[in-house]
């Protein structure tokens, strides 16, 4: 697995050091071409935390993406907002840090000029709007214009959020149990590892017959109590 980070303002080419020399954090199409070439078709995983940035730049590197031969998981550790967002899901898969963050909005530029000059930047807008409303929609499954009432107002989406509207697969370390907090005196706060080997024994055919509740009077005969002993404080083979 090839680690490529998608970290900082996404630019063009011929920006990137000028957002340096700022000191910004900067992607531009070429560090992630450079980093597919390299990664020569073994998994990648692009680890993201981007606020986004030209759409140009954001286009190419989404293209190169989506080309990519291997298989491409998208870890959004931070943000991944405007084109962030987009670069995200060309991902095969989109994971996302329970603290992290997905962006959505309309484009924007400043212009000068005439009228026609204005009205000419109105339409580039409006037609790219259209395009990041189909590249949405196509990878949600969200109506068109639900994703657009989303953009019109600047929608932000945790990790859950993303999830449930479909702009993510999963949410990283959701397999990690967080412990129960247990709030009685005398009571063991069993780790998740150890009541999983519990569960494991109560479903297992061969000590069905074993297993079950017993009087207290006999209890000390039961080789279970060793086992269930063994789990209890790690001393299990």
């Amino acid at each position: 697995m090839v680690t490529v980070p998608v970290k900082g303002i996404v630019a063009p080419n011929d920006m990137a050091d000028v957002y340096s020399w700022f000191g910004y954090d900067v992607v531009t199409p070429n560090n992630i071409s450079e980093a597919l070439n390299n990664a020569a078709g073994a998994d990648v995983t692009l680890e993201i935390n981007s606020p986004g940035g030209h759409v140009d730049a954001g286009s190419e590197i989404y293209t190169a993406v989506k080309k990519y031969q291997g298989d491409v998981t998208a870890q959004i550790v931070g943000q991944a907002c405007s084109a962030a967002s987009w670069i995200a899901l060309a991902a095969d898969k989109v994971e996302m840090s329970p603290t992290a963050q997905i962006m959505i909005h309309r484009a924007s530029t400043g212009v000068d000029g005439n009228s026609d000059d204005i009205a000419s930047a109105l339409q580039s807008l409006d037609s790219l709007d259209k395009s990041f409303v189909d590249l949405y929609s196509q990878r949600t499954g969200l109506d068109k214009q639900e994703v657009y009432r989303m953009m019109c107002k600047t929608t932000w989406m945790n990790a859950k959020e993303a999830v449930d509207k479909g702009f993510a697969d999963s949410i990283m370390f959701e397999d990690n149990a967080v412990p129960a907090i247990v709030n009685a005196y005398g009571v063991p706060a069993l780790s998740q590892k150890m009541i999983n080997k519990v569960k494991n024994l109560l479903h297992d055919k061969s000590t069905e017959n074993v297993v079950k509740p017993q009087p207290k009077e006999n209890i000390k005969n039961d080789s279970q109590l060793q086992k269930k002993l063994a789990i209890l404080f790690g001393k299990e083979n």
